[in-house]
């Protein structure tokens, strides 16, 4: 049966569907089926819906899409082709080339198998694991909301921006999606639109034998004005679906799409034969006769370049050049909201923005460094206009309240304010900060440390995507005492400090939180973690020993010894005082130790060899790291010869006075193992 059409619609809904089929076929590897059933979606959202600039593709103002099932990746490559985005701002070099399509989920191609943020214009958020995307996209909503709310004046609606999301079965059965879902659906995010490709099919067969839940129902539950369409390739519908959502208030949109996998394919069609794996040459040619398609492999008619210039290309650029005009004349009117603005999304640190961060005065008992962090973090966050967050219903806790004058809670219909509340999601709390940080803000999301379990998949995302996402965890040992082993976390921190392109800090005084959160914030290509104590620790007296100011090299001697030691003692966090009352025991039995303070990890391994031999040097093999939790991440450090001091196994329920001697984590006991270390 013939399902061909010479309409520059349907035209360029195909080239979308035979490169991308084309794509994967030549890769012999990835997803053909998804993109051949939502390619009409694309169309029509691509060229007659989206505000965007395919010469300008990183306006900030514009419009962001999200294919969050990623999976679906030459979707968006082939759309991004044939929509003639550019490579750069200006530039005449297309984003994504033929060249680069033919070697779709090759070394060194941006068509990677699933989009990554960095590689090509026009990719807005690195998808793959599924409900990431939608998750994101909330947090890019926010964004909008929020600058609108922040800069636009009567007579200029310059900052807001609509964010759509693609996404399938897949992404709405992962719970992080509901997490999100919830919280858009709370927060009346009318500028946040998901598309649901219904199409029944997940790789094990048919959704029937996992999942039969009324997504319409749930959403309008949770708060989501719903709209339904029965065929994908209605483009009627499909139009008047996009600008309804345009039209809605008060309510984020679901638009409910049912399609058909692999749609057009003779026999692979409505199958999950053809969800994850190439269609075959065969069932190709047979695709290409029943769409009517005569052109040869990877080739785009130049009647479709044409049609998206016409229409995506000519709205965007006026659409553009009307901003430009318009922010140009706001500019001269609010200077000082255009600065401010202009400021936020390069991602310039203002100057003077770390003058007032406190340093605290020496003090035995000290306080928990959650308590100095919030200290630290208000100090910060009201020189730097464009720092927003909020823990998981934990701030009395966590101490991550914004409580300077005009710092103001985002709520429903109020946009403007720097404090969230999360709720009890951690998973989509962080996926929310990866958006708010892709669309230019400085986030810091918080909670317990032991929960950063629940959030660790989109940590890792923030790492991958160079996300500047600042996170805040607190209760950070067995010095959470009564709540026992379930809250103590014990491997966190080699877990965390495990993940690649996350720098880990865990500060040992308060003076140490005002360093770390220094290098944390200069820090614009990665996350940061601040990993804080519920207890009390001692303020060090800085007079007597080292600067906490050389937190920023990750590692440095805090307390020496006269010529080469012949024993390193190294810590961080609440340890860090057992280390010092080691090295003064030590020192007074007249043996030469060094003590070190070890708060970032990652920032002492980047430094180069000499300093760090310089602090740690090769021929003192006796050593001694000491922190409560577990000793993997320590090894790199300690050598054959190295003793460590912290824990073995979980936790326990007791004060937290009585678990440190109870698991042997004390200054007596650091200073056994150094005269065993030395003993070799």
């Amino acid at each position: 049966m013939s399902i061909s059409t010479t309409s520059i619609d349907q035209l360029s809904i195909n080239a979308i569907r035979t490169l991308s089929m084309d794509a994967v076929q030549q890769a012999n590897s990835g997803h053909p089926g998804t993109p051949m059933a939502l390619a009409p979606i694309a169309y029509a959202l691509w060229n007659k819906h989206l505000k965007y600039d395919p010469a300008n593709p990183h306006w900030h103002s514009r419009d962001r899409f999200v294919l969050s099932c990623g999976h679906a990746s030459m979707l968006l490559y082939s759309t991004l082709h044939v929509a003639g985005v550019r490579k750069a701002d200006g530039a005449s070099e297309p984003s994504i080339t033929l060249d680069d399509i033919r070697n779709f989920r090759q070394l060194h191609s941006p068509c990677a198998g699933h989009p990554e943020v960095h590689e090509a214009a026009g990719i807005e958020t690195t998808t793959g694991p599924l409900g990431q995307g939608v998750a994101t996209s909330v947090g890019m909503a926010i964004s909008g909301k929020w600058q609108s709310a922040r800069f636009d004046k009567p007579g200029y609606e310059l900052f807001g921006f609509d964010v759509y999301a693609l996404c399938s079965d897949g992404d709405l059965m992962e719970g992080i999606s509901t997490e999100a879902a919830s919280v858009a659906g709370h927060l009346k995010l009318d500028n946040l639109c998901w598309i649901y490709d219904d199409n029944n099919i997940t790789i094990e067969g048919d959704t029937e034998l996992a999942f039969t839940e009324d997504i319409p129902g749930k959403f309008r539950a949770m708060g989501w004005h719903v709209i339904e369409i029965a065929d994908a390739n209605d483009l009627t519908a499909l139009d008047a679906a996009f600008a309804e959502f345009k039209k809605t208030t008060g309510k984020p949109t679901m638009i409910v799409v049912k399609s058909i996998i692999a749609w057009g394919a003779p026999t692979k069609a409505n199958t999950h034969g053809a969800h994850g794996a190439p269609l075959g040459d065969e069932e190709i040619a047979g695709t290409k006769k029943a769409y009517g398609w005569t052109y040869d492999k990877f080739e785009v008619p130049s009647e479709v370049y044409e049609h998206f210039n016409a229409n995506l290309g000519a709205r965007g650029a006026e659409a553009k050049s009307q901003w430009d005009a318009a922010f140009e004349k706001y500019s001269k009117e609010n200077a000082e909201a255009a600065a401010t603005w202009t400021s936020i999304v390069s991602g310039e640190l203002p100057q003077g923005w770390d003058e007032t961060i406190p340093t605290f005065p020496t003090d035995a008992k000290g306080v928990a460094t959650r308590a100095s962090s919030g200290k630290v973090l208000n100090a910060i966050a009201a020189k730097l206009p464009g720092m927003l967050g909020g823990s998981a219903d934990l701030e009395p806790s966590t101490k991550t309240g914004l409580t300077f004058e005009g710092a103001g809670d985002f709520e429903p219909g109020s946009y403007g304010g720097r404090n969230f509340h999360f709720g009890i999601r951690e998973h989509a709390m962080a996926a929310i900060g990866n958006g708010m940080a892709l669309s230019g803000l400085r986030p810091y999301v918080s909670t317990f440390f032991v929960f950063s379990d629940y959030l660790r998949p989109s940590l890792r995302l923030s790492a991958i995507m160079h996300a500047p996402v600042l996170y805040i965890f607190t209760h950070d040992s067995i010095g959470v005492g009564e709540d026992g082993p379930t809250h103590q976390p014990v491997e966190h921190l080699a877990a965390i400090r495990a993940i690649p392109n996350v720098a880990v800090f865990r500060p040992g005084d308060s003076n140490e939180v005002g360093a770390c959160y220094k290098s944390a914030i200069e820090l614009n290509d990665r996350p940061s973690v601040l990993v804080l104590t519920r207890q009390n620790l001692p303020t060090l007296d800085r007079e007597k020993y080292a600067c906490a100011g050389n937190s920023s090299k990750g590692a440095y001697v805090i307390a020496d010894c006269e010529g080469t030691p012949e024993v390193l003692l190294m810590g961080s966090g609440s340890e860090l005082s057992l280390v010092i009352d080691a090295y003064e025991t030590l020192t007074a039995d007249g043996v030469k130790a060094r003590a070190i303070s070890v708060p970032c990890m990652e920032l002492f391994y980047q430094q180069d060899a000499a300093y760090q031999k310089e602090v740690m040097p090769c021929e003192v093999t006796a050593r001694v790291a000491v922190e409560a939790g577990i000793r993997q991440c320590w090894d790199r450090v300690l050598g054959f010869q190295g003793e460590f001091v912290g824990m073995k196994g979980f936790g326990a329920s007791a004060p937290a006075n009585e678990l440190f001697p109870y698991f042997g984590i004390t200054a007596d006991h650091v200073v056994e193992a150094a005269k065993k270390s030395i003993g070799g």
